[in-house]
């Protein structure tokens, strides 16, 4: 249950958006709140993207965050979380990212699974995310928490759209057979330096499990992930700081490229 009158979280859901529109720092809304629920927290940010919806934005996936057991411990959290994409996070392969309007963002190698058939929670497991993805496609995210130094904990977190911001896709599309999910390597570079090298097993130790588990959390609200559904399943590689001026390259076994700047 939820502890925040709807007026609250009218006014954090504003709060944290406008700190993300313009680029600005905020401290750990649970300071204010520490009665918060998780449930309040969702309500937070459906109600950013209701907002976003209301202004014409449509809404082209979703991501999931804190899905690699080393991230959960590192950020002192207990289990994933999910964000939204809006259609103006998404930007081309090879493109460009603005620096300035964001506040200190980093970038996580993942995958991203496109569904052909509808996962409605609870109970959905792998068997059924691997039944009903269309293809994978490789993808790059722009995260970018609006807290001061990235400190934060997982109900602020949800609040603020998981640190939603921006994400790349491209490379190839495949088909799940044809791939070893689990052991699918990736590395990354930076101003043509190696900075992070993974495999697909660093997220939840498969990465269907991330879709399965988007499906339940969502079913849990009367939520489905409707056929069709873009799903980024959360990090490969750890966060990597981008500053204005860099270059990335990230290299997926099996699905090519993704490059993009920041200026």
């Amino acid at each position: 249950m939820g502890n925040l009158t709807k007026e609250q979280i009218e006014q954090l859901a504003e709060h944290c958006e406008n700190a993300e529109l313009q680029a600005y720092e905020i401290t750990k809304i649970t300071d204010d709140y520490p009665q918060m629920t998780y449930e309040d927290a969702f309500d937070i940010q459906w109600e950013i993207r209701r907002r976003k919806e209301a202004r014409g934005h449509k809404i082209v996936g979703m991501k999931m965050g804190l899905t690699s057991w080393a991230k959960m411990s590192q950020m002192g959290v207990e289990h994933p979380c999910y964000g939204f994409l809006a259609d103006y996070f998404s930007v081309p392969e090879g493109g460009e990212v603005k620096h300035d309007e964001l506040i200190h963002p980093k970038i996580e190698a993942e995958l991203a699974f496109v569904t052909k058939a509808p996962l409605k929670g609870p109970g959905v497991h792998i068997g059924d995310v691997l039944r009903a993805t269309d293809f994978v496609l490789p993808a790059v995210e722009v995260i970018d928490s609006r807290y001061k130094d990235f400190k934060f904990d997982l109900k602020s977190v949800i609040a603020d759209n998981s640190s939603s911001t921006r994400f790349f896709t491209g490379g190839r599309m495949a088909d799940v057979g044809d791939l070893d999910l689990r052991n699918l390597g990736v590395v990354m570079e930076v101003n043509g330096e190696v900075v992070e090298v993974g495999a697909g097993a660093a997220v939840l130790g498969h990465p269907a499990a991330s879709v399965a588990m988007l499906a339940n959390m969502l079913g849990e609200r009367g939520e489905e992930l409707p056929a069709g559904s873009f799903v980024m399943v959360g990090a490969i590689t750890a966060a990597v700081q981008v500053n204005k001026g860099d270059s990335f390259c990230v290299r997926y076994q099996d699905l090519g490229t993704i490059s993009g700047r920041f200026v």
